[in-house]
């Protein structure tokens, strides 16, 4: 069993990490990138009742049952005693349609209800603040308790607060309701278990309406639905703006110092989710998030993007350490912000124009692509066109140099090549055959420097003798057929250098840091999409390998950064949008 074993809860405002106990283990507030006031997922061997704790425990506890009703990120959980003692816990975050609008209150409800004998059980809630460095001191009122601090935070409640607050077993003889958020009248006064039940009723039904709307493969339904699901959690309702994961600081491997802040907004991360998605038919969460990048390159005068944004698209914390959680298994250290946000990843402006390709191309959007937006997004094709040539930090963000990585350049003459294709469709020849002789001058340079006759194979970077698997993605890009004997002899190095056993490494080479110890897990799916369009037998290879990679995942489907491809152990921030949209684009490859 993955030491992941945690399930994913969320509505679009706020997200939380249980695990197989019922804990909540990880939980920001008031929004994904805010102070975790549950954070004992980071807090080492810390007791679990210490700060920073949501628990919910039996007495006597013997074993536990739990998993996602279907279609939804709805999770129940039983637990059992020795003496047939049983009580269910469901968890969830309201989303639902509510006076024209969508309703997402920054709100976590927990319903108890006891099952069978005569269970004892005890709460114990201990949000923290500034990073587990301080517990917030508590008040008891009628049916909640207050937490003070500069968001003040509430729990609503029919159990007995003092219980709560002593952290001491009480008898549950009928369905309690907790209601954690806000100090805001969301979950009101009266009966709050009649609230929390009618908002489980309308959410259950909204997540089940929006998965039918999806067209997945049958084949392989259920994972990509729950990767759809999955992905469509970190889309943060309010701007339109995706992250990459709801954590900070799980490590890419043990004892590694590999430790990022994955809960803002990258460009390109962003991309792959919302075209994973549109893929399936879910259009809103592409053009909400079109409209967010759109948004922040206007405050530009030049359309310039940068690597990462907030979700409400400002500046991301400067990059420290939070020094009161000691980290994932006590591996530290744990970080706010990221560094990486001042680097130059020129492969940003070709996503940003790829973002829009289902708004030109795919009439199932309800916003079809126009003149106006073609004269939005040729700033980042001038950007690409400029900076093809230009050293950056790359896709893998390398912190010790910048080198002309050939996957920002192959990503910025996508920029180019797009832009022909949508004033083609809007019949504007002029720019199409401007953009088409950039794309072609820049499709020339990448072809020339890139190609590596010694391997037989495109390299890392231009003039390069390296590899990396983001070259995976040219045949999807459109830079190279897949039938090409070029992509074949790329693929060909790739296996020899970069898999270990089944999985496939982004490089191998030594970077700021050592050299890579686990598989950073997309790198495989990009190497099964490549071998399900080379046809063949390597089409068999591919959905051999895709059965065996989802065995990897947890018991819920989800899928950290990064596996360990000896003992399929996952590493790193979790989930993650990168693995899960790997899933569908798998999938659908295959199919």
């Amino acid at each position: 069993m993955t030491s992941l074993d945690l399930a994913l809860l969320g509505n679009g405002s706020i997200g939380a990490l249980i695990d197989a106990q019922g804990a909540v283990v990880w939980c920001c507030f008031p929004r994904f990138d805010g102070d975790p006031v549950f954070c004992s997922l980071l807090a080492g061997d810390s007791p679990r009742d210490k700060i920073g704790a949501f628990t919910i425990e039996m007495e006597g506890a013997v074993r536990t049952e739990q998993q996602y009703l279907p279609d939804t990120p709805i999770l129940v959980t039983r637990l059992y005693d020795a003496k047939g003692g049983v009580v269910e816990i469901t968890d969830f975050c309201p989303r639902f349609e509510k006076d024209g609008a969508l309703f997402c209150p920054k709100l976590l409800v927990r319903q108890v209800r006891p099952i069978g004998g005569r269970p004892n059980i005890r709460v114990r809630v201990e949000p923290a603040a500034d990073y587990g460095c301080t517990k917030r001191q508590h008040a008891l009122g009628a049916g909640h308790i207050s937490y003070a601090g500069d968001q003040a935070l509430r729990l609503t409640t029919n159990a007995p607060t003092e219980a709560i607050a002593d952290r001491t077993l009480f008898h549950v003889t009928e369905t309690i309701t907790l209601m954690f958020g806000l100090d805001d009248p969301v979950a009101g006064v009266g009966d709050v278990t009649s609230k929390g039940t009618t908002m489980l009723e309308r959410t259950t039904a909204y997540w089940r309406n929006w998965t039918r709307s999806l067209q997945a493969p049958p084949e392989w339904r259920d994972a990509v639905i729950r990767a759809a699901i999955t992905l469509e959690l970190n889309v943060y309702e309010a701007t339109g703006a995706i992250i990459a994961s709801m954590t900070t600081s799980i490590p890419e491997a043990p004892n590694t110092g590999r430790t990022w802040d994955y809960r803002y907004c990258w460009p390109r991360d962003a991309y792959f989710t919302a075209d994973a998605l549109s893929r399936l038919g879910e259009m809103r969460t592409i053009e909400r998030y079109l409209a967010f990048l759109l948004g922040v390159a206007a405050t530009t005068d030049d359309a310039h993007l940068v690597p990462i944004y907030t979700i409400d698209g400002g500046p991301i914390p400067d990059e420290h350490v939070a020094k009161c959680l000691p980290g994932y298994r006590g591996m530290g250290p744990v970080h706010v912000g990221n560094k990486a946000s001042e680097q130059a990843q020129h492969d940003l402006y070709g996503e940003a124009v790829l973002t829009a390709a289902p708004l030109f191309l795919n009439s199932r959007t309800s916003q079809a692509g126009d003149e106006a937006l073609l004269a939005r997004l040729e700033p980042f094709g001038e950007h690409a066109a400029r900076l093809f040539e230009v050293p950056d930090a790359g896709l893998w963000e390398l912190r010790g140099a910048e080198r002309v990585h050939t996957f920002s350049s192959i990503m910025c003459w996508a920029a180019c090549d797009r832009l022909a294709k949508y004033a083609d469709r809007l019949k504007l020849a002029d720019r199409a055959e401007y953009w088409r002789s950039r794309a072609t001058s820049v499709h020339e340079v990448i072809s020339r420097r890139s190609w590596n006759a010694k391997l037989n194979a495109f390299t890392a970077t231009m003039d390069g003798d390296s590899l990396d698997a983001s070259l995976l993605l040219m045949p999807r890009l459109g830079f190279l057929e897949a039938n090409d004997p070029r992509f074949a002899g790329t693929v060909a190095a790739i296996e020899s250098q970069l898999k270990h056993g089944d999985f496939v490494y982004r490089y191998v080479e030594r970077d700021d840091f050592g050299y890579p110890e686990n598989a950073f897990l997309v790198c495989t799916f990009w190497y099964i999409e490549a071998l399900a369009a080379m046809g063949g037998a390597r089409r068999e290879e591919a959905r051999l390998l895709f059965e065996k990679v989802l065995t990897a995942r947890n018991r819920h489907g989800l899928l950290a950064e990064d596996l360990d491809p000896r003992t399929l152990e996952q590493w790193g921030n979790f989930p993650q949008t990168y693995c899960m949209a790997g899933i569908i684009d798998c999938a659908l490859g295959l199919n």
